[in-house]
C-alpha cells in the first residue's frame, strides 16, 4: 500500500503564499509546490531566501527533489522555479493550458521572446495525467476558472489546490483575470468537492478571514462542502456567479501582478537582458481620462 506523503508547509507573509515540500517517506523522492521568489517591488531586488528554507528542509529529510509543480501562472508572487531547478535538477511542471495564458500576456507585455507553446517549462501536464513520486503518484486535475491554466495536484489523498478555493471562512478565488470565468470556476470547485469527504485540501494562499487570528492552509472536502462561505453545498451556480462578479468588481489588482505574470509565463525567468546586460520588467501604461 502506498505511503502517505510527508508535507512541509512554508508560509510567505509578504505574499500570503504557501509553498509545500511533499516527500515520499519510503523512497525520499520529493516535489515542491508553488515556490516563492522573494521580490521587493520598491527596489527591484529579488532574493532566494524563501526557496533556501525549502531546500534546507529537504536536506534535513534527506529528500531528492524530482519535480517543481506550479498550479498556475501566479499573479501575486514570482516563482523561484529556476533557482530550485539549478540547485536540484528538478523539472518544472505546469498545466498544458499555460499556452492560453502565454498567448494572452505575450500581447499585453509585447513580449516577443515568450512562446505560445509552453516550451519555457520542462513538462506540460494534462487533466488526468500522472507523474511518479517514489512509491506515490502525482495526479493532475485541470481546474480552470481563476485562470484557464489552473491545475491541482493530488498526492496520496492530499490535494494542492492552487488558487481555486480558499479556507472555508474565506471563500473562493477571483475570476476576473484575463481568461478567467466565474461559471467555469464554480464547476471546477464542484468537481474538486466531489472527491471523498476525508480528502485533505492544501491552499496556495491564506489571508486570515475576519475573526480568525492565525493563518491556516489545510482543510478537507467535508469542511469546504459544509462551511465554505461562497460555495458550500446548496449554493447554485447562478448564485455563485452573481456573488463572484459583484465581489471581483471591488477588488484591487494584486500588488505584484505586473512583475509576477511576465516572469511566471517565462517559467520564472526574467526577460532577456538589454544590450547593457540588465533585465527590465515592463509596465503597460494607460491614461484614463475623466
Amino acid at each position: 500500500m502506498p505511503s502517505k506523503p510527508i508535507i512541509d508547509a512554508f508560509f510567505d507573509e509578504a505574499t500570503f503564499t504557501v509553498t509545500y515540500l511533499v516527500t515520499d517517506p519510503q523512497t525520499k523522492r520529493a516535489a515542491i509546490v508553488d515556490p516563492v521568489l522573494d521580490y521587493d517591488p520598491k527596489s527591484g531586488k529579488a532574493s532566494t531566501r524563501s526557496a533556501e528554507r525549502v531546500l534546507a528542509k529537504a536536506a534535513e529529510r534527506q529528500a531528492s527533489i524530482d519535480w517543481i509543480l506550479e498550479t498556475h501562472a501566479h499573479a501575486d508572487h514570482l516563482t523561484a522555479a529556476p533557482f530550485l531547478k539549478s540547485r536540484t535538477g528538478a523539472r518544472t511542471v505546469i498545466g498544458e493550458h499555460i499556452r492560453d495564458v502565454q498567448r494572452i500576456f505575450r500581447k499585453v507585455f509585447n513580449a516577443s521572446d515568450v512562446s505560445e507553446d509552453g516550451r519555457e517549462f520542462d513538462k506540460l501536464v494534462a487533466d488526468g495525467e500522472t507523474l511518479p513520486l517514489g512509491n506515490l503518484a502525482i495526479e493532475v486535475m485541470h481546474l480552470p476558472g481563476h485562470t484557464p491554466a489552473d491545475v491541482a495536484y493530488s498526492i496520496g489523498a492530499a490535494v494542492f489546490v492552487g488558487d481555486t478555493i480558499f479556507m472555508p471562512d474565506y471563500g473562493t478565488a477571483r475570476a476576473d483575470f484575463p481568461g478567467g470565468d466565474a461559471a467555469t470556476l464554480y464547476r471546477s470547485i464542484r468537481r474538486l468537492l466531489s472527491l471523498p469527504a476525508e480528502t485533505r485540501l492544501f491552499m496556495c494562499h491564506d489571508y486570515k478571514a475576519p475573526g480568525r487570528d492565525q493563518y491556516a492552509w489545510e482543510t478537507s472536502v467535508a469542511d469546504e462542502r459544509a462551511r465554505n462561505v461562497h460555495v458550500h453545498d446548496g449554493v447554485a451556480e447562478a448564485e455563485f456567479v452573481a456573488m463572484r462578479k459583484k465581489r471581483d468588481a471591488t477588488l484591487a489588482a494584486p500588488v505584484l501582478l505586473l512583475p509576477s505574470v511576465q516572469v511566471n509565463i517565462r517559467a520564472g525567468h526574467f526577460p532577456p537582458p538589454d544590450d547593457n546586460g540588465q533585465s527590465y520588467l515592463r509596465i503597460p501604461v494607460k491614461l484614463v481620462t475623466a
